[in-house]
């Protein structure tokens, strides 16, 4: 039912803002809407409970949880490209038809925002949690991951190995939701990664984002720099993800209680299989 919400509110999205003429705007708001739609009405049907218990709570923890996601996002970024830059395989080229301007940084950040909650709301919100509950934490993060990587396929410059490296983003967000049971930790991460690629004027999924006024010119190769597609395609990418496993592994996340996942108190859990931490 989950699925089905999702087409249809994605269905209806569309025809609503298939009338705009910024691409960027249209896919992000679909995404949003759709992720707020199926989610609402699963746990609401389902469930008895409001939007906020798929992770969105608004407390201390959850800002805690949010700031350590960001930090780790922008910085498996950083990790990307900044060596790159210092060891002279990319350099920085001025855009000059492109101007930086105020209001298009706010729209960037807005669009960006969307789509990582739109995201995480699809992936990694009701669905990807009853599952959980019902068959096991990897049974249902492995595959979702997978499927994640898979639907970015279609997207500009995609390969098999941009495919691959977006599942294994797909799987480290997911694990990171099993850690702080709320979704605020994998939006900060989703949303570091994809607000730090523009900002070096790379291409993020085979999207041009460009609002610095920069663009980061590549003299290695495709293998290097992830060609049309960006650094998800890039070999580079593969260590960073390995990097971002142990960070998040390591990080003092807040882990909350999750109404879909965690027994109450004095309950008795249907499998004996222990949930990691």
């Amino acid at each position: 039912m989950f699925v089905v919400f999702y087409v249809a509110s994605a269905q209806v999205a569309g025809w609503t803002l298939g009338g705009l003429d910024n691409p960027l705007l249209v896919g992000t708001s679909i995404m949003m809407l759709t992720g707020f739609t199926a989610n609402g009405l699963c746990l609401r049907i389902f469930e008895g409970r409001g939007l906020a218990d798929c992770g969105l709570w608004i407390n201390a923890s959850a800002g805690r949880n949010l700031l350590l996601g960001l930090g780790g996002g922008a910085g498996t970024a950083a990790l990307v490209l900044v060596p790159p830059v210092l060891l002279g395989m990319a350099h920085f080229n001025r855009m000059p038809d492109e101007p930086v301007s105020a209001s298009s940084v706010v729209f960037l950040v807005f669009m960006l925002a969307a789509g990582s909650l739109g995201e995480e709301l699809i992936f990694r919100g009701y669905g990807l949690q009853i599952m959980i509950a019902a068959v096991g934490p990897w049974a249902t993060i492995l595959p979702l991951g997978v499927l994640f990587g898979a639907l970015h396929y279609g997207n500009p410059g995609a390969t098999l190995l941009s495919s691959a490296i977006t599942a294994g983003f797909g799987i480290l967000f997911g694990y990171a939701y099993l850690r702080s049971r709320d979704l605020w930790l994998p939006i900060g991460l989703h949303f570091g990664w994809n607000f730090t690629l523009p900002l070096f004027g790379v291409n993020m999924s085979g999207l041009r984002i460009r609002v610095t006024g920069w663009e980061l010119s590549w003299s290695a190769g495709r293998l290097w720099s992830g060609g049309e597609y960006g650094p998800e395609a890039s070999v580079l990418t593969v260590g960073a993800l390995l990097l971002l496993l142990l960070y998040i592994r390591g990080i003092p996340v807040r882990r909350q209680i999750s109404p879909l996942i965690d027994p109450p108190e004095g309950a008795v859990c249907e499998t004996s299989q222990p949930l990691p931490s």
